[in-house]
């Protein structure tokens, strides 16, 4: 795991976020990450290169996160490399992350994300995925809640992304059920810390994965004629981790613009 510490000094009032799963430009964990540094957040950015280049391709790495664009608007940014199939890395990566004071806010929207069905799928390929979107964010949560001070008593948030997409996809739909199920309990286990947990459905969101065939055949599908952004995710988010967000708590909410209705 290696982390390098971007911007100036954090503001006494500025609370820390951790946002996982932030390796490209177009996806909902860079999108959230603006929004959240428009907030007034420093913040700590989780990544996998190994997982970023197979998966997106040579061009794909934290790099491409407009960093200089989350400085200028005030935060202190931490990146940080961090192997979630490796058991040790949750614990690792808060640890790293509340370096200089503790995460406030913990946003899980890192993935293993590979296609295959229920015939195909490999028992290497599925206990893949188990470890990183399920695992992972179980060992993340704890660290979470082991490192809160009593001190930010009710300002605690959890929120983790979802997906409904299981049908040939298997090996994704199923840990992320798991990962819904996780957090959830959350909201329940960690009230007298004064946390709250979330999950978010976005429902498909063109972060650039998607080909025109795809594109089109789900923009029809949406009542309101348009795909979601990684900007719509990102304004759910910061909205649930803010203080009057922390109402809100142990719920998976399905903000995906009309597309399950």
């Amino acid at each position: 795991m290696e982390a390098h510490s971007i911007g100036s000094s954090s503001a006494a009032d500025r609370p820390l976020a951790l946002v996982t799963g932030v390796g490209r430009r177009e996806g909902i964990g860079a999108g959230i990450a603006r929004e959240l540094a428009r907030q007034g957040w420093d913040l700590a950015l989780s990544h996998w290169t190994p997982y970023d280049v197979r998966v997106h391709g040579a061009h794909a790495h934290v790099a491409a996160v407009a960093v200089e664009e989350l400085r200028e608007l005030g935060a202190e940014v931490r990146t940080i490399e961090a192997d979630l199939q490796n058991p040790e890395a949750p614990a690792r990566l808060l640890a790293e992350a509340g370096g200089r004071s503790p995460v406030r806010a913990l946003v899980l929207s890192h993935a293993e994300s590979v296609d295959s069905s229920i015939l195909d799928t490999s028992v290497e390929s599925f206990d893949r995925h188990v470890h990183v979107n399920a695992r992972a964010s179980w060992l993340l949560v704890k660290a979470f809640a082991e490192q809160f001070p009593t001190s930010l008593h009710g300002l605690g948030r959890i929120v983790a992304l979802t997906s409904d997409h299981t049908v040939h996809n298997l090996p994704y739909g199923a840990s992320k059920g798991a990962l819904d199920r996780i957090v959830l309990a959350a909201a329940r286990e960690f009230g007298h810390l004064g946390i709250s947990a979330n999950v978010v459905n976005p429902g498909p969101i063109d972060t650039g994965w998607m080909d025109e065939v795809t594109r089109s055949a789900l923009t029809a599908r949406q009542p309101g004629g348009r795909l979601g952004t990684p900007e719509d995710v990102a304004a759910v988010v910061a909205f649930l981790v803010s203080a009057p967000g922390g109402w809100i708590n142990g719920q998976l909410i399905k903000a995906d613009g009309g597309f399950s209705a």
